[in-house]
């Protein structure tokens, strides 16, 4: 038996518990794992609350992430005892997730847990973190540099936010934080953030072309906020495109692209072949600093996850949720 956040949905409606379950439950899959710790993402808070379609299947136990011990293995690749990763592959919304103290999964679906990490590190980071990473490998992939200006990260307050402007300060970046958030400005400071912009001046509608400003962005708001970013990036400047906390519109229009070659650089970090995974977070280890994890990080225990998903869809939750599945 182990515990799980379970999400049901049948004709007495859509509802998510903390509730004990038993091993024979537990879906297909050639690795079975002894889950530490996990993490609440925008994605489970949404699959919690059932505010958004987010959950494919019922019941589903949500999480995107996990981090854990190999207890049983069909799978070349692992054997009991070894420490293991999980980020996306459609977990906790397709198959059931790491909200839990025990997953069986597809074994090509983990990562060794990478060098370096903790499993509390690891979730520290995330798919927020692993995701903030793959924006920051786009901006240097289309020679987005430290020399050519300041870099903006919207959402500077949630789990990509923050990890992003800690990456980039760390790689040298000028940032320019946007927040609505300003009393949490001292935070974003202490990340690297080198100026903090009120999220008002991007999030209504703008001009298809402004003043060029950004060499950079990572954008994980999306709606117009997005097309205000794109209008105002530099020359030949690149936005990595990874959410969409204002919204999955784009009201925006060709001409940054056209008239000044800037690159939309879409980001997924949940399909990502294995080999960039493992890149990502060898990045991670090397560029972070993970002095700052207990700065954007705040653990929860199982029990707490269901509350604190409101909290997180209302903008009231900055940073990382660590998950402790055993408390």
């Amino acid at each position: 038996m182990f515990k799980a956040i379970l999400i049901e949905k049948d004709e007495t409606g859509y509802r998510a518990r903390s509730t004990t379950l038993d091993e024979a439950q537990l879906p297909e899959g050639d690795v079975t794992v002894r889950v530490d710790y996990s993490t609440l993402n925008y994605k489970d808070a949404l699959a919690i609350t059932g505010k958004g379609s987010v959950v494919r299947k019922f019941p589903m136990v949500p999480g995107i992430d996990l981090a854990g011990t190999v207890e049983s293995s069909a799978s070349p690749d692992f054997k009991p005892g070894d420490a293991v990763l999980l980020n996306g592959w459609g977990v906790g919304e397709q198959h059931w997730g790491g909200l839990a103290q025990k997953v069986r999964l597809d074994g090509r679906w983990l990562i060794p847990l990478p060098r370096g990490f903790t499993p509390r590190q690891a979730m520290a980071v995330g798919t927020a973190g692993y995701t903030a990473m793959l924006s920051v490998l786009a901006l240097e992939r289309h020679g987005v540099t430290p020399e050519q200006g300041e870099v903006l990260v919207t959402g500077a307050n949630g789990g990509v936010g923050s990890v992003a402007i800690a990456l980039l300060a760390r790689l040298g970046y000028r940032v320019v934080a946007s927040t609505g958030r300003p009393e949490q400005a001292d935070y974003l400071k202490r990340l690297g953030a080198g100026e903090i912009i009120d999220r008002a001046t991007l999030s209504e509608p703008g001009r298809p072309l402004a003043r060029e400003r950004w060499a950079g962005v990572i954008d994980s708001v999306g709606s117009h906020t997005l097309a205000n970013a794109c209008a105002a990036t530099r020359y030949g400047g690149t936005v990595a495109a990874c959410g969409l906390a204002q919204g999955m519109d784009f009201p925006a229009t060709v001409t940054p692209f056209i008239l000044r070659g800037v690159t939309l650089a879409g980001i997924d970090s949940v399909m990502r072949p294995r080999a960039e995974r493992i890149a990502a977070w060898e990045r991670l280890a090397r560029d972070l600093d993970l002095a700052l994890l207990d700065e954007i990080t705040r653990e929860i225990g199982l029990d707490e996850t269901i509350p604190m998903a409101g909290e997180l869809l209302a903008g009231k939750v900055r940073g990382r949720i660590v998950v402790d599945v055993n408390r």
